[in-house]
């Protein structure tokens, strides 16, 4: 026998997934976008994507007027700045190091300012500040340049 809490628990459960669908419909392709440009790897942003979601789905009931899309992206990029290392390969920012690839997503794909941006990642403005000058001077001298900047830097 189906009880009144029980009935009102299922309601509850399906309005939050609907939520988070019309969530994920509406936001999905630009953080996927993003975790694209971060990993270089389509197959690889789709599994941060997806990590930072079932992060965020878990997390749907406790959001109390917070915005999901900070919270999600907030998600993706720390989970990218924390997973096991591994060299970005491709894509348009192809030739940055894994962090110059986080901070120019942040700051100028998504367009978070340099002191939330230094929270998210824990460093100090100035650094945020360098390491975006130091990836923006290297997407300016040209693909083929910023690939040999930065060999010659990991030597």
């Amino acid at each position: 026998m189906a009880t009144p809490g029980g009935n009102r628990r299922a309601a509850d459960e399906a309005r939050r997934d609907a939520e988070f669908a019309a969530f994920v419909a509406g936001a999905g392709g630009r953080l996927l976008h993003s975790a694209v440009l971060l990993t270089g790897d389509p197959a690889e942003a789709d599994r941060l994507l997806t990590a930072a979601l079932a992060r965020l789905y878990a997390d749907w009931p406790g959001l109390e007027g917070d915005d999901p899309y900070d919270r999600a992206r907030a998600e993706l990029f720390v989970r990218y700045a924390y997973r096991p290392w591994r060299r970005p390969r491709g894509g348009p920012l192809d030739g940055l190091t894994a962090r110059q690839r986080l901070v120019v997503t942040m700051r100028y794909f998504e367009g978070i300012g340099e002191e939330q941006t230094a929270a998210v990642l824990g460093m100090a403005c100035e650094r945020v500040a360098a390491i975006a000058a130091l990836g923006g001077a290297r997407l300016r001298s040209g693909p083929g340049r910023a690939t040999a900047a930065a060999r010659t830097a990991a030597r």
